[in-house]
């Protein structure tokens, strides 16, 4: 197996074992399967679609649980009884379970499934506290953001004002 070293990134970065972790564990876990096939997409700076081929299956069959930081879709087939011989046996019958690691602050929005396609949209929501503020340099002066101004501008307040 090919194994990625982190161990120069690990000496030189700090609070960065989770990602480190994570990549380890999914080389790991996910060696060698591609069932079912998927797709991951950015649709725009906050917003992302996971799609998986999961033909044959139908809603009843499949599980998608959101916990904190990981996604969990569950395939489970039905035994379904063929009248007469199966001669040959292409299509994959089998169930699945795909794990997806999400980022702090991902939520899934939606899921749907048409035309053998499990569609997933998931965004992320920042809350405003977690959000970068400017910091004014020096203890006189505090900087408020003004509401609904979507510029990085900000106004200037003295202790003054605020009180």
């Amino acid at each position: 197996m090919n194994r990625t070293d982190f161990s120069p990134y690990r000496r030189t970065t700090v609070g960065f074992d989770r990602l480190f972790d994570l990549l380890e564990s999914q080389v790991r876990n996910n060696a060698g399967d591609n069932y079912p096939p998927f797709n991951i997409e950015r649709r725009d700076e906050d917003s992302y679609r996971i799609t998986l081929a999961v033909a044959g299956f139908r809603e009843r069959d499949l599980d998608i649980t959101a916990q904190q930081n990981l996604l969990t879709i569950q395939g489970k087939k039905r035994d379904e009884s063929v009248e007469g011989e199966m001669l040959h046996v292409g299509i994959a019958n089998r169930g699945f379970e795909r794990r997806f690691e999400l980022a702090d602050f991902v939520r899934v929005a939606n899921a749907d499934l048409a035309d053998g396609l499990l569609t997933i949209e998931l965004v992320r929501e920042v809350p405003d506290a977690m959000k970068p503020k400017k910091v004014m340099i020096g203890g006189t002066r505090k900087l408020e953001v003004v509401e609904g101004d979507k510029s990085d501008d900000a106004r200037e307040t003295s202790d003054r004002d605020v009180a």
